[in-house]
């Protein structure tokens, strides 16, 4: 486990999560948002787990955890860190499933992985990308003190993405992180 909050645990993927991966990544949110990764079937997300995060793990120490809700182990989504070779910095991603959206449970599993990844990983800086209109997590990455820097174009994911960066330095992302995680993570 990588750590849990007041409702919430967060814990590495592994290839026994490929039908919650198969039903995440073809969610409409997903596709719009995040891009079709063109799995379509359990095989196909156990080669997207053991290629991205469980890879993720081993070359970097952290990636995209599974979100758990602790009353009923009900898989919510995914939220972690990334290292991607075209950018600089870690980010921060996300994406949970319809029924999880709007209970404030991506605020939470993101204020655990920036705590996560300043105390455990010594980050001092973290990005997030989001699609150029995306309301909704434009807005959970302004709450937790992130700030628009530019327009980025990567090119495993196709089309431009709005760049978001935090710092512990930030007063409002170093406020959250304190007050909401405690040494949780």
């Amino acid at each position: 486990m990588i750590g849990e909050t007041e409702r919430l645990r967060l814990r590495e993927l592994t290839t026994d999560d490929a039908a919650f991966i198969l039903r995440l990544v073809n969610d409409p949110a997903w596709l719009e948002y995040i891009g079709d990764r063109g799995i379509r079937s359990l095989d196909g997300a156990r080669d997207y787990l053991a290629s991205g995060p469980l890879k993720m793990y081993r070359e970097h120490g952290f990636g995209l955890w599974l979100v758990e809700r602790k009353t009923d182990g009900a898989a919510l989504g995914i939220c972690g860190l990334l290292k991607r070779e075209t950018l600089a910095d870690v980010d921060l991603g996300f994406a949970f499933q319809p029924e999880a959206r709007g209970h404030g449970y991506a605020h939470e599993a993101a204020v655990a992985s920036l705590d996560y990844a300043v105390r455990r990983v010594g980050l001092r800086r973290v990005v997030a990308l989001t699609a150029p209109v995306n309301p909704r997590s434009i807005r959970l990455l302004e709450k937790l003190g992130f700030r628009f820097e530019r327009m980025v174009q990567l090119t495993t994911h196709g089309g431009e993405s709005r760049l978001f960066g935090w710092s512990v330095a930030t007063q409002n992302a170093a406020v959250a992180v304190e007050t909401n995680c405690r040494g949780s993570v």
